[in-house]
């Protein structure tokens, strides 16, 4: 069984379940991926896929990208990511066939959502990290500067981990335990219970969940 699936976050909406309570969910354009690469235990000491999201935009690619793809007998893909699988006898997976969502997930499982979050370039400390600020009084000299970040005397130096300005988002991040509410198959959708790191568009990596409970915790990858 795969673990997991690449996609593009489509975007939020809200749902209601059968007591008329409105449900934020987050839809996902999961898949169709290809397998590109199969490893085993007996050649590469562990078990895993390698998937290509295909998309309907083609990419340039490198003279060994090109002819890894060649060798897999798969047209190129511009994103690619490895699962764990766990093949069985009932399930076998093998190079060039299409994973679907509905074959990896369904309702009521909990999947591990990570990516990107939404870049908000260089930025302040009173953005970045939640500072106050001093007084916007007339006459004030102090309205949005952090302040004094270090000693002068001992030990003369800024010390690591400073909240100071600079670069705001655009980090990797995960959030676990995210319940799929609703699967179309047809579009290859996913809808996920909460929300996902990303703007609209941005590509995402499903992978089913560790703990499989309905606790939701950030963390980095």
């Amino acid at each position: 069984m795969v673990e997991g699936l690449l996609g593009r976050k489509v975007g939020m909406t809200q749902i209601f379940n059968e007591a008329g309570k409105a449900i934020p969910v987050t839809v996902i354009q999961a898949g169709p991926c290809v397998v590109v690469q199969k490893k085993t235990v007996e050649k590469e000491g562990y078990s895993s896929v390698q998937l290509g999201l295909v998309e309907k935009r083609k990419g340039r690619f490198t003279k060994p990208a090109e002819g890894h793809f060649k060798k897999a007998g798969v047209p190129p893909t511009r994103h690619l990511t490895e699962f764990a699988f766990t093949e069985s006898e009932e399930e076998q997976v093998n190079v060039g066939d299409q994973i679907l969502v509905q074959n990896v997930f369904q309702p009521n499982d909990f999947v591990d959502v990570s990516g990107f979050t939404v870049g908000r370039g260089f930025q302040g400390v009173i953005k970045r990290h939640g500072f106050h600020g001093g007084k916007a009084t007339h006459g004030s000299m102090f309205h949005r500067a952090p302040g004094s970040i270090g000693a002068s005397a001992y030990p003369s130096r800024v010390m690591k981990g400073t909240k100071m300005p600079g670069r705001m988002g655009n980090k990797r991040r995960k959030i676990r335990n995210l319940e799929v509410v609703e699967i179309d198959g047809e579009n290859n959708l996913l809808v996920v219970k909460g929300a996902v790191p990303g703007s609209r568009g941005s590509y995402v990596t499903i992978s089913r969940a560790l703990k499989g409970t309905s606790e939701k915790t950030e963390s980095d990858e």
